[in-house]
């Protein structure tokens, strides 16, 4: 399992709530989404390797003790697919990468995901895009006219991947947290992991 994630640099990550929270505050905001998608990964280490892909090197979550890496240069395209196919040709059966816009993921999206026979299965975002994606099978074209950052992403891929003769199959909705009206419905959870927890608290975002 492989979680995608950018250094937690103000101005170049989460921008869309840098407006009403500012970069800093945005950019600790992911740091803490990062670790705790990093823990709850870690949670099936019982199933799979678990490793943090960043798009330049990092110290940051270097405290979660999971393999790292730095993602090849390239549009997003091109790293999915250089990392999908890597881990296949490393002799893993199913390779899967999320993103970590999706800090109260249900564990068991995961799982269906994991537990899907398909050659593609894509977690679907709320959006028009996925918090994840796990393949058997990969191609160099599978994310080929796929417009990154819109409403038609998941479709998009769907149809790229059966284009390339792949199985897809689709798992279980779930939201991104990209816009600050995604930060209050994040705050409204009864349950939130201990880094968000702690983020949103410290800008008194969370009753809880």
């Amino acid at each position: 399992m492989i979680l995608f994630a950018k250094a937690p640099i103000p101005g170049s990550v989460k921008t869309r709530l840098a407006p009403a929270h500012g970069p800093a505050r945005a950019a600790e905001l992911h740091r803490a989404f990062v670790a705790d998608t990093i823990g709850k990964l870690c949670e099936f280490r019982h199933l799979a390797d678990i490793e943090l892909h960043t798009d330049i090197l990092t110290d940051a979550w270097k405290e979660a003790g999971v393999t790292r890496q730095v993602q090849t240069p390239g549009d997003l395209a091109l790293k999915l697919v250089h990392a999908l196919t890597g881990a296949l040709r490393a002799g893993r059966p199913q390779v899967m990468i999320l993103g970590s816009d999706s800090p109260t993921l249900p564990r068991a999206h995961i799982q269906r995901l994991l537990g899907s026979t398909a050659q593609v299965a894509l977690g679907p975002c709320e959006d028009g895009g996925y918090y994840a994606i796990a393949c058997r099978r990969t191609d160099p074209r599978m994310f080929a006219g796929v417009e990154w950052s819109t409403p038609n992403v998941l479709e998009q891929t769907e149809r790229a991947a059966r284009a390339c003769g792949l199985t897809v199959e689709r798992g279980d909705v779930w939201y991104d947290v990209d816009e600050p009206e995604d930060l209050l419905r994040l705050a409204a959870e009864p349950e939130l992991p201990y880094h968000t927890r702690r983020a949103l608290r410290a800008k008194g975002e969370s009753g809880g």
